[in-house]
C-alpha cells in the first residue's frame, strides 16, 4: 500500500479477511492495560500515556473502539434495514451486560461484601446497583460492602460508554428511518457540525469539562466512522492521513489540537483494519472475546486490587489480562455466541453475513 494512495475503503471491505475482529480485542486489552494504573491509585492521569499525550490508553481505544462501531453499525443497517438492524443490535449487546451486571452484582459482590451475606443481598443499595447499571448504564455506583478500602468503589467501571453507544445506534435507526443513510451528505452534515462545535469549544473554553468533550467526542468519531462507510466508494485508505495525528500531538494545548486528534484516530482505526499486514486469517481470533474483555476486565483488577492492596499496577496486570481473558471465553461461549443464533434464528436464517461489533 503506497503511502500516497492505496484501495478504497470498498475495494478494501470485498477482500475475504480484514482485522477488525483483532482490533477490536486489542483495543479491549488496551482498556485493561489502562485502567491497572487508576485502579490501583485511583487517577486516570497517572496512567503513562495520559502525561504525555492528553488522554490515557484507554481513551484512545474507546475512540478506537466508536469508529469501529461506527463504520460495523452503519454497514448493518445499511445492509439489513431497522427490523433486522433493531433486533441485532439488542441481542448483540444486551444479553453479556445483564450476565456481567447479575455476574458482578450478585456473584462477585456476595463473594467479597464485608456484610452477612442475607443482609447483603437484602441490601436495597444492591438492587438500586442493578437497576441504575441496566437502565442508565451507571458506572459509579457501588455495592454495600464491596471494595470499600480501594481507591475507586464502582465495580463496573466501564459501563458509561455504552449509553453513547446506544444513543449512536437510536442515531443510526432514526437517520435511517428518515431516509437520510441513503443522502450521503447528511451523515457527513452531521459529522462536520459536530467537529466544528467541538473545535469552537476548544478554542473558547479550553477548559471544558470531560463530561462535556465526551459527550461530543464519541459522537463524533461514530459519525465519522459511518462517514468512512457510506463513502467508501471515494475514500482511500493511505498513510499520508495519519499525519494528522502527529501533528495533533504536537500541536497538544492549542485548539483545535483534540478535534483533529479524534478525527485522526478515526481514520487510523479503520486503516489498520485493512492493513494487509493485519488482516490476516491466522490473526482473526476464534473468539470474539472484546466485548467481555472491556465488561470483566474492570472488576476483576478491583477485586485483585482489593485482594492484594499492596501490589503494584504492574504486578496485577499480568493476571488481570489472563482472567479477563478466560471470563470473556466464559461469557462467549454461554451467552454471547448462543445470543447471536437466537439472533440468526430471529432474522430467520442460520448464519449472520456481515461482521458484528460489540459495543465498547
Amino acid at each position: 500500500m503506497s503511502f500516497l494512495s492505496g484501495p478504497t475503503v470498498a475495494e478494501a471491505l470485498a477482500r475475504p479477511h480484514n482485522g477488525f475482529s483483532a482490533l477490536r480485542l486489542a483495543l479491549a486489552l488496551m482498556v485493561v492495560v489502562s485502567h491497572a494504573f487508576s485502579v490501583v491509585s485511583g487517577h486516570g492521569a497517572d496512567e503513562p500515556l495520559a502525561r504525555s499525550t492528553g488522554f490515557s490508553l484507554g481513551e484512545h481505544a474507546v475512540n478506537g473502539f466508536f469508529a469501529v462501531s461506527g463504520f460495523l453499525v452503519t454497514m448493518s443497517y445499511d445492509r439489513r434495514g431497522w427490523r433486522d438492524y433493531a433486533i441485532a443490535r439488542s441481542l448483540r449487546i444486551l444479553p453479556g451486560l445483564v450476565a456481567a451486571t447479575l455476574a458482578v452484582s450478585l456473584l462477585l459482590g456476595g463473594a467479597l461484601t464485608q456484610l452477612p451475606l442475607a443482609e447483603y443481598l437484602a441490601s436495597p443499595e444492591l438492587w438500586r446497583f442493578v437497576r441504575g447499571t441496566l437502565l442508565s448504564f451507571k458506572s459509579n455506583a457501588s455495592l454495600p460492602g464491596v471494595f470499600e478500602a480501594n481507591p475507586l468503589r464502582s465495580p463496573l467501571g466501564t459501563v458509561w460508554t455504552l449509553k453513547y453507544e446506544t444513543i449512536c445506534y437510536v442515531g443510526v435507526l432514526v437517520i435511517g428511518l428518515c431516509g437520510l443513510l441513503r443522502r450521503r451528505w447528511a451523515v457527513p452534515a452531521l459529522t462536520a457540525t459536530l467537529a466544528l462545535t467541538l473545535a469552537g469549544l476548544e478554542a473558547v473554553r479550553p477548559d471544558m469539562s470531560k463530561g462535556t468533550e465526551t459527550a461530543l467526542r464519541l459522537p463524533l468519531i461514530f459519525a465519522f466512522g459511518a462517514c468512512l462507510y457510506l463513502w467508501r466508494d471515494h475514500v482511500r485508505l493511505a498513510a499520508w492521513p495519519l499525519l494528522g495525528l502527529v501533528a495533533a500531538l504536537l500541536l497538544q494545548g492549542h485548539a483545535p489540537a483534540r478535534t483533529l486528534l479524534f478525527l485522526s484516530e478515526s481514520y487510523a482505526a479503520i486503516w489498520l483494519t485493512f492493513l494487509p499486514a493485519l488482516a490476516r486469517p491466522v490473526l482473526d481470533p476464534p473468539a470474539d472475546l472484546s466485548y467481555g474483555v472491556y465488561l470483566y476486565g474492570w472488576p476483576i483488577q478491583q477485586s485483585l486490587h482489593a485482594l492484594f492492596p499492596a501490589a503494584s499496577a504492574v504486578a496485577l496486570l499480568p493476571p488481570a489480562l489472563g482472567l479477563a481473558g478466560l471470563v470473556a471465553a466464559l461469557s462467549w461461549y454461554t451467552i454471547e455466541k448462543p445470543a447471536l443464533r437466537l439472533k440468526a434464528r430471529a432474522l430467520g436464517r442460520r448464519t449472520l453475513g456481515t461482521i458484528e461489533p460489540a459495543a465498547p
